[in-house]
């Protein structure tokens, strides 16, 4: 069946994209018009702007377009969609941001607080870890889908926990603690493995273990929390099987390497850049010793 008999509310989430567009509106009023409100400002730059409005852009895509719909009937466009949520949305936001509006935001002692607590390396690693793998624990994952509170309330806190985890690595402001060369390429290394379990079990698996996904009672009321009550009751059909030719094994398992996959290609990524920056850092401070030391070296024959 095609997913046009769903209407164009679950298709293309008008409300939240009325609520992208107003963000947006938001981001531009507060970096370029009410600049001069905040304190010790610069100009907001052309990187940052591009990193914002492609995280925004990012998570219409995946929260508002049909690919939202379509990962309520697949579990692989589900985990494509949590891989790219957590893994390149969240650190997108941190780098499109400007200081001086993160500055205002951690001017509140208790956001500041707790900001420091859950950014500790240690400590932001484990909570995502946990949330991540609580959010794909079958039982879980089948109950906060099945409530729309809950479903809400879960993928808000496991993306906050997504910005714990990257803020260590791309924060710039100098009063907070930040990872250093090596030290940044071994907590993306340690990230990478902390979550393989999790993928494993998805991948590894030789039953469909999602209730959501395979179940045609419990994925009628996990798809009410994106298609609405009167058009779900108008519809004849009883479950996924009805828009794709995949197994639902097949599905789970190739979810699971998806996520693996995209969450790999990313912290390569992200370790080729550190490593190279830290390199040329090495490389700049390694001239300016020599430069130093010639420096001394003809002091010294002048003076001698």
């Amino acid at each position: 069946m095609p997913l046009s008999i769903f209407g164009f509310r679950a298709l293309w989430s008008p409300y939240f994209f009325l609520s992208i567009v107003l963000i947006v509106v938001l981001y531009f009023l507060l970096t370029k018009k009410w600049r001069h409100l905040f304190e010790g400002t610069e100009p907001v730059t052309g990187r940052e702007i591009k990193y914002f409005l492609t995280a925004m852009i990012l998570l219409y895509i995946l929260k508002g377009s049909p690919l939202d719909l379509l990962g309520h009937i697949l579990f692989s466009v589900h985990m494509t969609q949590m891989a790219l949520l957590l893994l390149a949305v969240a650190p997108f936001l941190i780098v499109g941001i400007p200081h001086f509006i993160w500055k205002t935001v951690l001017s509140v002692k208790i956001i500041d607080k707790i900001v420091r607590l859950f950014t500790k390396p240690v400590i932001s690693l484990m909570v995502f870890t946990v949330m991540f793998s609580l959010n794909h624990y079958p039982m879980v994952l089948d109950y906060i889908k099945m409530n729309v509170f809950l479903h809400a309330i879960f993928t808000i806190v496991l993306f906050i926990s997504a910005l714990f985890l990257w803020w260590p690595i791309l924060n710039t402001l100098e009063d907070h603690p930040q990872l250093h060369g090596l030290k940044k390429i071994g907590y993306v290394i340690l990230s990478a493995i902390l979550i393989t379990p999790a993928c494993s079990l998805i991948i590894f698996v030789d039953v469909p273990v999602y209730e959501t996904y395979s179940s045609g009672e419990a994925w009628m009321q996990a798809m009410a929390l994106c298609v609405p009550a009167g058009t779900l009751a108008g519809l004849s059909i009883s479950g996924p099987e009805l828009f794709t030719n995949m197994p639902t094994l097949y599905d789970q398992q190739l979810g699971g390497i998806i996520m693996k996959v995209i969450q790999e290609l990313i912290y390569i990524i992200v370790i080729g850049k550190i490593f190279i920056k830290w390199y040329r850092e090495e490389q700049m401070n390694a001239d300016e010793i020599t430069q130093r030391d010639l420096l001394e070296r003809q002091s010294l024959k002048v003076h001698g």
